[in-house]
């Protein structure tokens, strides 16, 4: 389904000449996605076996509480909700944002994009995402459910389909995830959300897509190499540490938002 979007999409940019793909950053992202594909053959089991480890100790079991639409209903928002803040924190602090810049280093906005996916997001995801077993959210179903809404966020990235009326209040359609994708300054920090853009109206990190969007990073990297691209910022860091003069200083660069310098 994905190759057959990104193949009508390529197609529809080049009879318009709409140049939507750029082949270097393509390869850019094949290369990612490559390492992404191997770290999740790595620890993607023993993820879901924390998960359902952690499952005996649950608080709750919502599987005998709700009917199975209900269980699967209530699992797509929770994950949605866990998603929303597991997003947030990875473009407020500083060592989450390592990971998840990854994503962000395209210049281009398209379907491919969605491949450009963090080696190590896998474990930095687990954090978050192991309330779901200890509340009572099978993890067999959790893990169904997540692919699901993980496909559906393919479909925000892309520049081919438009606004699309009062769906955009809801969902986190293309316009939504175009601006989360902005390096521009009213852009930065906005519309987190995966597959409900309601948690960011109701925790005001909304923005509407109102002129062009530039995509990429403040700075870009100007590279296309999947490790340089993966390792930049851990670089960075450990130049910033060896130059900490306090434990505060070492936390603030480590801990902090990505822009967080210390004040001397």
């Amino acid at each position: 389904m994905i190759i057959a979007l990104i193949f009508f999409e390529a197609l529809f940019s080049a009879r318009k000449n709409l140049q939507l793909y750029n082949r270097a950053d393509t390869n850019g992202t094949v290369g990612m996605l490559a390492g992404n594909i191997l770290m999740g053959l790595a620890i993607q089991g023993l993820v879901l076996g924390f998960y359902f480890y952690l499952y005996q100790f649950r608080l709750f079991s919502i599987n005998e509480a709700l009917p199975l639409w209900a269980v699967w209903l209530a699992t797509a928002v929770a994950i949605d909700f866990i998603f929303y803040w597991y997003h947030r924190s990875s473009h407020r602090i500083r060592f989450l944002w390592a990971v998840h810049m990854n994503h962000h280093s395209s210049t281009e906005m398209n379907f491919s994009v969605a491949f450009r996916q963090a080696w190590f997001g896998p474990v930095t995801k687990t954090p978050f995402f192991m309330l779901m077993p200890l509340a009572g959210f099978d993890p067999s179903i959790t893990a169904v459910c997540a692919v699901a809404l993980r496909l559906y966020g393919v479909f925000g990235h892309t520049q081919w389909i438009d606004k699309l009326g009062w769906l955009d209040a809801v969902f986190s359609t293309p316009t939504n995830h175009r601006v989360h994708h902005g390096s521009n300054p009213e852009y930065i920090d906005k519309n987190y959300g995966n597959f409900l853009i309601i948690w960011d109206r109701l925790f005001g990190t909304f923005a509407t897509e109102k002129g062009p969007v530039t995509f990429g990073l403040v700075n870009n990297l100007g590279t296309n190499n999947p490790i340089k691209i993966t390792f930049h910022l851990w670089g960075a860091m450990a130049r910033d540490l060896r130059q900490a003069r306090s434990v505060k200083e070492a936390i603030g660069y480590i801990a902090g938002p990505p822009d967080w310098k210390a004040k001397r």
